[in-house]
């Protein structure tokens, strides 16, 4: 079971398992109220008047609209509809209960049903049990038919509402007639009965099993019906006018809107939604019929503002937008209102702070550029907005556009506007969102916009080589069993040819997908046949090659299947009270009619997998549904055969399968009812099977045209006589690579594209193929190759043109560099002048007839006192550009000041986030005095201008300075002053805003030393086009003496070397590129940079290999001797000389070397050391260029201390080869005041045997040892001074034997005993008392006893005085003192010491008080 897509959980309310609670509490609440008003009901005996069965309501006022749309379940919302027509409500429970006597009055009509048609006879087809006929004739209708139900604001209302209309509709086509005539009402009418004859009871009883199975069927279409296709978003069919009204006028704003269901209006006074509650008599709002009316009482000039209305339903939402204008009697506009912000100018009239204007003036920053995504991927475009004039009260309408289409939300698409920045989010990008989007911003009647194209690549096959999924999957000519779905093939085929489509379907509300047909099409287009009427269903396809199946394309929009002639009725739903009626014919209808012939029948598809037939309904059919069969013939044969044999055909389309390609055939079609299957219509001419569409012919004349740095033009001539065309696939390949890539995933139309995400100075070839359903065809004829650069354009007007200086008959002018420059440098400038007299212009003049290369230039022969007006044009490869506006009027007059004139020519460079370099150019009139220095000024650009602040405190001589203290992400506006003698000059114009930003890629210029100790400065720049170039300067004037550097560009690095580096050349060094946005940065060499690069130049001409360590000796495990040292890194050309006392040694039996080029490791073992090594060793390293030694002297004591321990070494390896000590024999006490002498051996096995001897005497041991953990021990028990001695194990084996020695005398010994006493000490019990016949006991016991224990006893702190009454001894493990005849002086404390020979042990015992007492009387009871 596949999990619900997420596309269909938006689709909760058409499944029963999807209702919430609140809903199914309504659902209860319904159930319950109609129960309740079905008991209202009466039931009294129907009188049928020939065969009729007329029934009544019992009260107009308890008809509500409830009962009228029952199916409508949980509508709660609704208002009342009594005394409104409710012809036929299905939903009735007059009608759920069988139809029983009733009767109904509503607005002095009685309806009755007209009497039964006779019996038809027996159906001769079975249909599905959806579709199961009922075997009952409708009688003709005459007049209108419709039925009242209301449209609500829920989605499941409104499903409900679908499935009641099938419902109704089916009952219409296999129920009894209505008949609805005008009667005469009083309060005092008379119901008439007449007993149920047999028939008639029959007949209810049957109306009753086709009532409830119609009933079953509604419920069933109710859960499954999806009604996306029968709704349709809202639309203004007549939208809210302006308006310009006095004051104290009222003023009333009208629109109509359509839109099923029908939409909420709601109004909005500059988008605040209008309360009428909170303004009682201020706002009128009514809503009839789709009319909407906003009227406002009495206007005044607060009512000044623009009106919104938004009409919403589920399908979307669209707003028409008014603007009311309030104007006073006195004077035309109050300005200080608006600039009190009190008042809101309707946009239609183009406010600005000014006044009235013609326009708005809408920037676009931060654009989004040309993206590329990935299918699945989530994409967003985003876009800043800045308007001016700025009027909080008006807000922009934000539209966004896919390939001119106005796109609106959706599942796939969001849109958020925040006020400043507008954000389009294509939440799971598909190959349908690829296309130029544009931004449209509309102010009233003026509107600006922004585009650039999306591209979005397949996503990665599932299996390799299988080809890219189709794309947009639509669903055309849907009927009730019947769709058509179409698409467009992929771009990608994974490389082998497609061989066809497969089709799938889901029905919406469950997540099981089937296949469509079993071997798959070619044809973009398929007919699905066998939908059940009223189901929803969604589509989608997947492509299939020898290598495997894509993945499935985006799922169709949801169709439901419905007959189109049902699906405009949905579409039309009125949402007025019906007001007209139902009227039938009151005579007995007659027996059912068979359908006649149909009509207009023909071939509307042919392919050679299936045909497609196309015809009308008969226009004699009876009263009920018709359904059709289809039959079929060889051309030229009469033999028919009937293609639907099982199902008939409810819709007046049916596509045709299993036709033998090439063959011809003949189609007919008859009609059939419950009356009987009727004539065949005429049949069509002879339709030989084969595609009908060809495949359309390759186009033609491919020519790529430059266009910017990473795109090219490509145009082409559209494919000959091709046919339902649907656009066309550029790939775009490097020339000999063979590699073609898609350079649209989506087919365009027209003949021309942008290829895009081409690699810039690369030479590209184009081809192109042509798409329509029938496939693709072949691939046109290669283009010619051409190399990805930027095309050339005439650069933009220069502007802030200003007078630098003037005398009687000549201007000096300056001016700034045109913003876009075209794509080529600026070759020069062209400047124009004319003259002004009384404010009328004259003709313009040309000043230079050949281009002029500076920003500055002086104009000659110009008449003293004259006003003159310039203009500037630049010029560059591509020619003239357009000529600057006409600057303001300048007097030619001498200057006589004698302060300097302004500098100009101001360039901002090497932008970073807290700095910046300023350079400018000298004032061209200096005043009465040369020029001492210059003030450079700066300010926030949002700053006013009292806000300017001199950033230097003392003039400075050169033309440049680094800004520094920038605050980051800040825009700044600088100017820069002269001065002389005489005082500051007049400031230069100012610069372009300048944001203090480092720019993501920014590089800044480094400096490198080579391996030959060249030293060079280095600038990489990687945003360069075809005709940048690095322009290299020195203390920011260019360098013309190039004898001191060397200048080497290659690509996008330019690298400047020094000759020979000196004091000469200390300075700032600083390279910019042109032709990109400012890339700039510079390096300052002085005295102490340049002692550092020297020493370094020096390192790398004079190079040595560096060493991590040392050369050095170590020993190994065998006893050998190991030199080593380690270079910092080694190449692979690395060569070492072993060198001992000035002999070189090489590799051999002595000497084993290695070098390890990877780490730099380099080391010499040797074996052994004999007496002849004694000297010096030394390592001698070459590495290209560089050089390196290393030595090591071992002489006298060094020598022989180094080749002692290499003996040691290898002795110790050769005696662990078999068995042998780990750690060798010692000892401990137990616990148990036991010694344990213990030893850890190593490698031993079975074989090995372990022999324990004192003073040379074997110790025989009870059992063999079983080297348990390794460790070998012996126990010695009440260890004493006979046991001192010299211990000794063996290990032996036939490998080899170890022995271990413990000497345990004299000091050893003591020590020994000193820990054996302290254990015996630790172990002594606490003193006790114990009452004997010839006195007191104290007493402890211990593990056992030793002499070397020395025992004493205190009593009161002092010690005891042993006597013939009191004494001491030690008995078995017991130590005592005795205390005979005990007498009051024995009481107090008394403390036993144990001397271990190092400590004293305590043991102490209060005997005094009850403890005596006792004691004494225990003596005298055993006395």
């Amino acid at each position: 079971m596949m999990a619900l897509p997420f596309y269909q959980k938006h689709h909760e309310h058409y499944d029963r398992a999807y209702r919430h609670k609140e809903l199914q509490s309504t659902l209860s609440q319904y159930q319950k109220e109609e129960k309740r008003k079905s008991a209202v009901y009466s039931h009294g005996s129907t009188a049928y008047t020939r065969g009729s069965a007329a029934y009544r309501h019992g009260s107009a006022a308890a008809y509500s609209h409830e009962s009228a749309a029952a199916y409508s379940h949980g509508s709660a919302a609704y208002e009342s509809l009594s005394k409104r027509s409710a012809a036929y409500s299905l939903g009735s429970e007059a009608y759920s209960h069988g139809l029983k006597d009733s009767n109904i009055m509503i607005e002095d009509r009685s309806y009755k049903l007209s009497p039964k048609a006779k019996r038809a006879k027996q159906s001769l087809f079975s249909e599905e049990k959806e579709n199961k006929a009922i075997d009952y004739v409708v009688p003709v209708f005459t007049g209108r038919q419709v039925y009242v139900s209301g449209i609500t604001d829920t989605e499941q209302e409104r499903i409900k509402e679908s499935a009641a209309y099938i419902a109704r509709r089916n009952l219409f086509a296999t129920g009894e007639g209505i008949s609805a005539t005008r009667v005469a009402t009083s309060s005092s009418t008379e119901e008439q009965h007449e007993k149920k004859s047999r028939k008639v009871a029959i007949r209810e009883s049957a109306e009753r099993l086709a009532l409830k199975k119609t009933l079953e069927e509604t419920e069933e279409f109710h859960r499954k019906l999806n009604e996306d296709k029968l709704l349709h978003a809202p639309e203004f069919v007549i939208k809210p006018r302006s308006h310009t009204v006095w004051e104290k006028q009222n003023v009333k704003l009208h629109c109509t809107v359509t839109g099923w269901p029908e939409p909420r209006l709601t109004w909005y006074k500059n988008n605040v939604p209008i309360n009428v509650h909170t303004h009682p008599g201020k706002y009128i709002i009514e809503s009839r019929y789709g009319m909407h009316s906003l009227e406002i009482n009495k206007c005044d000039f607060e009512d000044t503002a623009q009106y919104r209305a938004s009409a919403m339903n589920v399908k979307g939402e669209l707003s028409a937008y008014a603007s009311l204008v309030v104007k006073r009697y006195k004077g035309e506009f109050d300005e200080s209102y608006f600039h009190a912000g009190t008042v809101t100018m309707p946009l239609s009239f183009g406010v600005t702070p000014h006044g009235y204007a013609s326009k708005f003036e809408i920037h676009f920053v931060d654009k989004f550029e040309v993206s590329f995504g990935r299918e699945g991927e989530t994409m967003s475009l985003g876009c800043t907005v800045i308007i001016h004039p700025d009027i909080k009260r008006f807000h922009p309408e934000i539209q966004w556009y896919r390939n001119g289409v106005l796109i609106k939300p959706s599942k796939w698409v969001q849109m958020h506007w925040s006020g400043e920045r507008a954000t389009l989010t294509l939440a799971h990008a598909n190959k349908e969102d690829e296309g130029l989007y544009t931004l449209r911003v509309v102010m009233g009647d003026y509107y600006e916009q922004y585009s650039a194209y999306v591209f979005v690549r397949d996503a990665d096959a599932e299996m390799p080589g299988a080809p890219a999924s189709p794309l947009d999957v639509e669903c055309l000519d849907a009927n009730k069993d019947y769709v058509i779905i179409s698409w467009k093939q992929p771009a990608v085929d994974g490389g082998s040819p497609i061989l066809g489509y497969f089709i799938d379907k889901c029905e919406v509300g469950t997540t099981h997908w089937s296949q469509c047909n079993e071997t798959p099409v070619k044809f973009a287009r398929f007919p699905v046949t066998g939908l059940i009427e009223g189901r929803s269903y969604i589509f989608r396809v997947r492509a299939v090659n020898k290598a495997g199946i894509s993945i499935p394309s985006r799922v169709s929009e949801p169709v439901a299947a419905l007959d189109p002639a049902d699906r405009a009725r949905l579409r039309s739903h009125p949402s007025a009270p019906w007001t007209g009626q139902i009227i039938v014919t009151e005579e007995e209808p007659a027996e059912g009619v068979v359908p006649g012939p149909p009509s207009d029948l023909h071939v509307i598809e042919a392919t050679k997998n299936y045909v497609v037939l196309s015809w009308k309904p008969p226009g004699e059919r009876g009263h009920e549904g018709v359904m059709y069969f289809v039959e079929k013939c060889t051309a030229g044969t009469e033999n028919w055969q009937r293609v639907n044999t099982e199902i008939p055909v409810k819709s007046p389309r049916f596509a045709v399968f299993d036709l033998a390609e090439g063959k011809s055939y003949s189609f007919r079609v008859r009609c059939c009812n419950s009356a009987g299957i009727g004539e065949p219509s005429e049949a069509t001419e002879a339709t030989v099977v084969g595609d009908k569409l060809d495949i359309p012919k390759a186009p033609g004349r491919i020519i790529p045209t430059r266009n910017t740095d990473t795109s090219v033009v490509v145009t082409w001539t559209e494919s000959k006589d091709a046919k339902e065309l649907v656009g066309y696939y550029v790939e775009a390949s490097i020339a000999g690579s063979g590699h073609w890539e898609p350079s649209n995933n989506n087919p365009v139309k027209g003949t021309r594209f942008i290829c895009h995400g081409l690699l810039t100075g690369e030479n590209y070839i184009f081809r192109v193929r042509a798409v329509n359903a029938a496939g693709l065809s072949e691939y046109s004829q290669e283009s010619e190759p051409i190399e990805v650069k930027a095309a050339i354009a005439a650069p933009s007007p220069p502007y802030d043109i200003t007078v630098l200086e003037s005398v009687r008959d000549s201007m000096v002018l300056g001016w700034k560099q045109p913003k876009i420059i075209g794509g080529a440098e600026i070759t020069g400038y062209y400047v124009n002048y004319r003259e002004v007299i009384d404010g009328v212009p004259g003709k313009w003049n040309e000043a230079n007839i050949k281009p002029v290369s500076e920003r500055a230039y002086r104009i000659h022969n110009l008449k003293e006192n004259m006003v003159y007006q310039f203009q500037v044009a630049a010029a560059n490869l591509a020619g003239v550009g357009t000529p600057s506006p006409p600057t303001r009027s300048f007097k030619c007059e001498e200057w006589t000041i004698a302060v300097p004139g302004p500098p100009h020519d101001l360039l901002c460079t090497e932008v970073r986030k807290n700095s910046l370099v300023l350079l400018w150019k000298p004032p061209v009139y200096i005043g009465r005095s040369p020029v001492t220095g210059y003030y450079v000024d700066v300010k926030e650009t949002e700053a006013t201008d009292e806000h300017w602040r001199s950033v230097n405190e003392k003039p400075i001589a050169n033309k440049f300075l680094k800004v520094s203290g920038l605050k980051e992400g800040v825009s700044y506006l600088f100017r820069v002053r002269a001065t002389n003698q005489a005082g500051v000059g007049k400031p230069s114009d100012t610069t372009d805003p300048v944001i203090a930003e480092t720019r993501p890629g920014t590089k800044e210029m480094e400096v490198d030393v080579d391996d030959n100790g060249v030293i060079s400065l280095n600038f990489e720049c990687d945003q360069m086009s075809p005709d940048s170039k690095f322009v290299w300067s020195k203390n920011y004037e260019p360098i013309e003496d190039e004898s001191r550097l060397a200048f080497d560009t290659k690509g996008g690095k330019s690298k400047a070397a020094f000759k020979d580096l000196g004091e000469d050349d200390l300075g700032i060094y600083s390279c910019a590129v042109t032709d990109t946005d400012g890339v700039s940065s510079s390096y300052t060499i002085d005295e102490e940079e340049m002692k550092r690069l020297l020493a370094l130049s020096h390192e790398h001409k004079f190079p040595t290999v560096p060493l991590k360590s040392e050369l050095a000796a170590e020993l190994l495990e065998k006893g050998q001797v190991r030199f080593w040292l380690q270079a910092e890194k080694l190449s692979g050309n690395a060569k070492v000389n072993f060198v001992f006392n000035d002999k070189e040694i090489v590799n051999g039996e002595k000497y084993k070397m290695k070098v390890d080029h990877n780490t730099g490791l380099i080391e010499m073992i040797m074996d052994k050391l004999e007496d002849n090594d004694e000297g010096t060793y030394t390592f001698q390293l070459q590495d290209g260029k560089a050089t390196n030694q290393s030595s090591l002297v071992l002489i006298g004591d060094v020598f022989k201390k180094l080749q002692n321990e290499a003996d040691f070494q290898r002795q110790e390896w050769f005696r662990k080869q078999g068995p042998h000590f780990v750690e060798y024999l010692g000892w401990e006490v137990t616990a148990d005041c036991n010694v344990l002498l213990k030893c850890k051996v190593a490698n031993i096995k079975k074989e090995t045997h372990i022999v324990w001897y004192k003073d040379g005497r074997e110790i025989m041991v009870d059992e063999e040892h079983d080297f348990k953990d390794g460790v070998c021990t012996l126990l010695i028990s009440e260890f004493s001074k006979k046991d001192a001695g010299i211990y000794e194990v063996i290990l032996k084996d036939d490998r080899g034997k170890d022995k271990s020695k413990l000497k345990l005398v004299e000091a050893a010994f003591a020590d020994l005993m000193n820990e054996v006493c302290r254990k015996i000490a630790l172990s002594a019990t606490e003193l006790k008392i114990q009452s004997t016949a010839e006195g007191i006991r104290l007493f402890s016991f211990v593990n056992y006893y030793l002499e070397d224990l020395r025992v004493s006893w205190l009593h009161n702190d002092a010690k005891i005085k042993y006597t013939d009454r009191v004494k001491t001894g030690v008995t078995g493990e017991q130590i005592w003192l005795q205390i005979s005849e005990p007498t009051p002086q024995d009481k107090g404390k008394y403390i036993m010491e144990l001397f271990d020979g190092k400590t004293t042990h305590t043991r102490k015992l209060d005997l005094s008080g009850q403890a005596f007492d006792e004691a004494c009387a225990e003596f005298q009871r055993l006395k």
